[in-house]
């Protein structure tokens, strides 16, 4: 790859259609190359010279069956050279359209890969600026690349002047030659990938590296610590993700390890009122008259303000498992007035004249925090309203590969290889969210994982084509249950 990595940084044009042949012919074959010899029929080079200096020149891998001249069509990697610095590197769609490649730049995988690809080398490389841009969606080749990522980069305005509608990923590179490498094989082995050539053995394990390395930015990792911080700086928090990614036990383990245990766990549910929550009449048992009476009763969030306010040193944790099984605009009313995590003092008039210590007032203590957790999942429940997300800092809880490979038996993990394979080439980014977590593939015996496969994920997944939920992708679902099933037979 050094000649390619030469092309790349030599800031010259000369000659360009003859080095860039040499460049990428020493990427296939062993002992040196990344890529097998009978890789070279899956892309043509186009490198046409521009030595009159008209048009933006270009070094593109595209697709064979495309002509030797003129537009091509399709998927590309393709090498943008610009006088005197290091070339613009990145994912072309050729200016003839999306054919040959339709299937492979409509499917939510390859978007879904480009744009974990730089947001990776953003977050490794960028050192707080922009190295990398990915547009949302490749295959919307009538949408020009935006205003404000063409005057980030505009020392190559030629070229996005040209070709900022079909350019869908980009790199670019600076003086450090091993940054370029990383960016260049990330992009290379996914279009190779793409085609059906994974690299050499000699490089296999480098590009697992390189995979996993932007696959973590797919699904980034969130730690207790990330939500101790966070709870201590916003106060009120929502945990979100799919099924069995440890949101409730992560909830948990704040609550004993951070917080000593002192707060308390509720759990919402469809009938949770503001009167269960907030406060409100409730009948309580007299001896006089009938034998009942209504009486203002304190909710869940009037108890928790008054056991926080008794120790205003020490955090107090409301933990609300399933928050969003209620309507959380109802449950909450107008004591969503009070949710304002950078802005202490607010005072809520009741309805009621309550018990001490609230009387007729209700303050949220600024030593209060709410953690609830919420199952992206559950398509039955009630959508949080843009008002309560105001209120709350969300984090994302995804399925974890390392939890996997740590707890679970080889069987789990080909098991949760394969099924995060689906949802990440084919779910769009709604359904993904329904990606099963690392914890039904977490047994260590192979007898137990198989029967933990066949009663634990096989009706989860059964639901989730019952409900229609996953109908983009059914038949590789159906496959891939079918692949459970012959594990046992």
């Amino acid at each position: 790859m050094q000649k390619l990595l030469d092309l790349i940084h030599s800031g010259q044009q000369n000659n360009w259609s003859e080095r860039s042949r040499e460049a990428v012919t020493e990427l296939f074959g062993s002992p040196g190359g990344r890529y097998a010899e009978r890789a070279k029929q899956a892309f043509n080079l186009r490198a046409p010279d521009f030595s009159s200096g008209s048009g933006v020149p270009f070094a593109a891998l595209i697709d064979p069956s495309n002509p030797d001249s003129g537009a091509y069509g399709g998927m590309s990697f393709v090498i943008f050279p610009v006088a005197d610095r290091a070339a613009l590197i990145g994912m072309v769609i050729g200016t003839q359209g999306l054919s040959p490649d339709e299937e492979i730049l409509g499917r939510p995988g390859h978007g879904r890969k480009i744009r974990a690809i730089c947001s990776w080398l953003n977050s490794k490389y960028g050192q707080g600026k922009m190295v990398a841009w990915a547009k949302q969606d490749p295959a919307r080749i009538d949408l020009d690349m935006p205003g404000k990522i063409k005057t980030i980069f505009s020392e190559f305005k030629a070229v996005f002047k040209k070709y900022g509608k079909v350019i869908y990923g980009f790199y670019v590179p600076d003086e450090d030659r091993q940054k370029t490498e990383e960016a260049v094989k990330a992009f290379l082995d996914l279009m190779f990938l793409e085609r059906g050539y994974s690299p050499l053995a000699g490089a296999e394990k480098d590009a697992k590296k390189i995979q996993a390395a932007y696959y973590a930015h797919m699904f980034p990792a969130v730690i207790n610590n990330d939500v101790a911080d966070l709870l201590a700086e916003r106060k009120y928090i929502i945990l979100q993700g799919p099924p069995g990614t440890g949101k409730t036990r992560m909830a948990l383990e704040l609550l004993r390890d951070t917080y000593q245990d002192n707060g308390q766990v509720i759990q919402f549910h469809p009938n949770t009122t503001y009167e269960n929550f907030v406060g409100g009449l409730a009948p309580v048992h007299t001896e006089e008259g009938l034998g009942l009476q209504f009486k203002p009763k304190p909710g869940f969030l009037m108890e928790a303000a008054a056991a926080a306010a008794k120790n205003p040193n020490a955090p107090y944790l409301l933990l609300i498992d399933e928050i969003n099984r209620a309507d959380l605009a109802k449950v909450l009313g107008e004591a969503i007035f009070l949710l304002e995590p950078f802005e202490t003092g607010r005072t809520l008039n009741l309805a009621y004249e309550y018990d001490k210590p609230h009387g007729s007032t209700l303050k949220l203590p600024p030593n209060l925090h709410i953690l609830g957790t919420m199952n992206s999942s559950d398509r039955s429940i009630a959508i949080v309203d843009i008002a309560v997300r105001r209120r709350f800092a969300f984090l994302k809880l995804w399925p974890q590969i390392s939890v996997v490979k740590t707890y679970g038996h080889e069987l789990m993990l080909e098991a949760f290889q394969g099924l995060l394979d689906i949802f990440v080439e084919y779910a769009d980014d709604e359904a993904l969210e329904l990606l099963p977590g690392h914890s039904y593939f977490l047994e260590k015996e192979q007898q137990k994982a198989l029967k933990s496969l066949q009663v634990h994920l096989a009706p989860l997944l059964e639901e989730y084509l019952k409900q229609g939920y996953v109908a983009a992708f059914a038949d590789s679902l159906q496959a891939y249950l079918q692949w459970l099933e012959s594990l046992t037979t």
